[in-house]
């Protein structure tokens, strides 16, 4: 008989999602198969720019002002970004964005695409929904209550491996204990804790900030996160390139991962969003009289910054901002 290839999830997720046709070199692109903020509003994009106008002015306004979009999907959001900068600080701005995928074609020829963070970032660096599909191994208790390795197959069937040590062991130790009870799950985040403090390595001075579905310590769910997404569909994580597969962020180890630089703050993307005057308020039924056209407008914004800052989706995403060389965050 046929030995099945099994993986540990963060190993057989790596190639399912980068490896050669994985998933996010397909030339759908993310927003193929699922939607972000970014994807729902150009609103998204203008009020990261405000947050980049405001880590200028926390800078000093420097001669060259540098943006980078890590998991940078298609560029969908360091376009927008750029077209709603005010014209005297794109003029400074230089434009990153970082992803494994090819450069798409029709990209501003400003943005230089990488596959790194690039070293010195003088300004903000912003990863939406990148260390999500920062690959994570899964551990499950067993019978007698011991954390084991889950290793899955190229059709997602799974069965539990050797017992979780080292590094591992510790940070769930830390971040997420498990009780002694058979069939409790959690999703080692130790690599993403590692990939976030790297790129916060890379800004000089600045603001690091991270956007992702999290839990926090004492909130973590029970039998983890693991799950994919097709076609805009949610589904089951099956590591064989046709489906995202994703976990939810304990971005609480990321920031104390990152604290080195500066300290941390956690926010909601409903608390961010509202700071950088992105409200979702009405507009006022007089303008519907005085300038109709204007009140459909308006409306319509309103409608899509209620989508963007909504309890229960959106709004409830996790906002890490990480100071570098600055006093706090300017948010």
């Amino acid at each position: 008989m046929r030995e099945r290839a099994e993986r540990g999830w963060r190993e057989a997720t790596e190639r399912a999602l980068y490896g050669p046709g994985g998933f996010y070199r397909r030339p759908e692109g993310p927003a193929g198969h699922f939607r972000t903020s970014v994807h729902a509003s150009p609103l998204f994009a203008a009020a990261v720019a405000r947050l980049l106008c405001r880590v200028d002015g926390a800078l000093g306004r420097p001669e060259v002002l540098d943006f980078v979009d890590l998991g940078a999907g298609r560029g969908e959001l360091v376009q927008g970004l750029l077209a709603a900068l005010p014209a005297g600080v794109g003029a400074r701005t230089r434009a990153y964005a970082v992803e494994l995928a090819d450069r798409p074609e029709g990209l501003d020829e400003r943005i230089e695409w990488r596959t790194e963070v690039p070293e010195g970032v003088t300004g903000l660096l912003f990863a939406n929904e990148w260390l999500d599909n920062v690959p994570v191994d899964v551990a499950e208790t067993d019978r007698a209550g011991v954390p084991r390795l889950v290793l899955v197959a190229p059709d997602g069937t799974e069965r539990l491996g050797e017992p979780v040590t080292g590094a591992e062991a510790d940070w769930l130790a830390q971040w997420w204990p498990l009780a002694p009870e058979e069939g409790l799950r959690a999703e080692i985040g130790l690599p993403r804790d590692r990939a976030w403090a790297a790129a916060v390595g890379r800004v000089e001075r600045g603001l690091a900030v991270a956007v992702d579905y999290t839990h926090t310590l004492g909130t973590r769910p029970p039998f983890g996160t693991l799950t994919g997404f097709r076609a805009g569909r949610e589904t089951a994580p099956v590591p064989d390139g046709t489906c995202d597969i994703t976990a939810h962020v304990a971005l609480d180890a990321c920031a104390a991962a990152g604290s080195t630089r500066g300290t941390p703050r956690l926010l909601t993307q409903r608390e961010a969003l509202r700071a950088l005057d992105l409200t979702g308020a009405r507009p006022p039924l007089t303008l519907a009289t005085t300038d109709p056209a204007a009140y459909v407008r308006a409306l319509a914004g309103a409608g899509a910054a209620a989508e963007l800052t909504a309890p229960g989706g959106l709004g409830d995403f996790g906002w890490l901002l990480q100071p570098v060389g600055l006093p706090e965050p300017p948010l």
